[in-house]
């Protein structure tokens, strides 16, 4: 088994269940760590034999366009569509964070953290 992970990969969406937040959006930082057996890429050099983290990015960018009320919801079908899209992937977990969040004090960020197992 080996680990692969896309880390700090930044947007800007419209999650949040204040109408201010659907207009003026925010940033976002997400972080994916999929663990897989990547025996075969390791000796073979082929994309086709591991997990193209491309393909991880785009999942991460085109999941985050649909807005959610619940970061947890969105966290949850990026995970899914991970799951479904790239059947060698035995555990991943995806960490959704949300940039100065809107909930009056000095936060850095809040961070939805969600793991799920084949």
């Amino acid at each position: 088994m080996g680990i692969i992970k896309v880390n700090n990969i930044k947007l800007y969406a419209n999650h949040g269940c204040l109408d201010e937040e659907d207009k003026i959006g925010s940033e976002y930082r997400v972080d994916v760590e999929v663990k897989a057996d990547l025996k075969r890429s390791s000796r073979t050099d082929e994309l086709a034999d591991t997990v193209d983290y491309v393909h991880l990015n785009n999942i991460v960018k085109e999941e985050m366009a649909i807005r959610s009320k619940l970061l947890e919801e969105v966290t949850q079908r990026i995970l899914d569509r991970i799951f479904k899209e790239i059947k060698m992937i035995r555990r991943t977990t995806v960490s959704v964070a949300k940039i100065n969040p809107p909930i009056g004090g000095n936060v850095e960020e809040v961070v939805i953290i969600l793991t799920k197992k084949r």
